[in-house]
């Protein structure tokens, strides 16, 4: 079922805006243009995940080697640190077995409905067929 929740304005690159849809409370992401949703609700404690800072994944192949890549991606849980993948849900220390519900997310461009319009004798005439 679909739920406009926001404007693309209302959540410009790197914001969020937390919505109610269907009586649950969830976190709606700017991630560089890219829109990505999740339950705000830990499965650690309950805490409220979607207030966490977003941040990006540090990695080393080898001791001393550190890369840190895909900045705002991962949003680390308010309470206890727990950090979860923005995009699929899943946990960052243990992706096969703790997980947060993502949601899809889509975009999109609403038309107003149009009429043709003609004008006879000074008057203003909307044709509706």
């Amino acid at each position: 079922m679909r739920h406009v929740v926001a404007t693309t304005r209302e959540i410009p690159p790197g914001s969020r805006k937390i919505v109610e849809v269907a009586g649950r409370t969830i976190g709606v992401f700017n991630v560089g243009g890219r829109f990505l949703a999740v339950r705000n609700s830990c499965p650690h404690q309950g805490g409220p995940l979607c207030l966490g800072p977003t941040i990006g994944l540090i990695t080393a192949e080898l001791p001393g080697a550190i890369n840190y890549e895909r900045e705002g991606e991962i949003l680390r849980c308010p309470w206890h640190g727990w950090e979860f993948d923005l995009a699929t849900g899943r946990s960052v220390f243990d992706p096969n077995r703790t997980r947060v519900k993502a949601y899809p997310v889509e975009v999109e461009t609403l038309q107003a409905e149009t009429y043709p319009v003609a004008i006879e004798r000074e008057s203003v005439v909307v044709l509706i067929a």
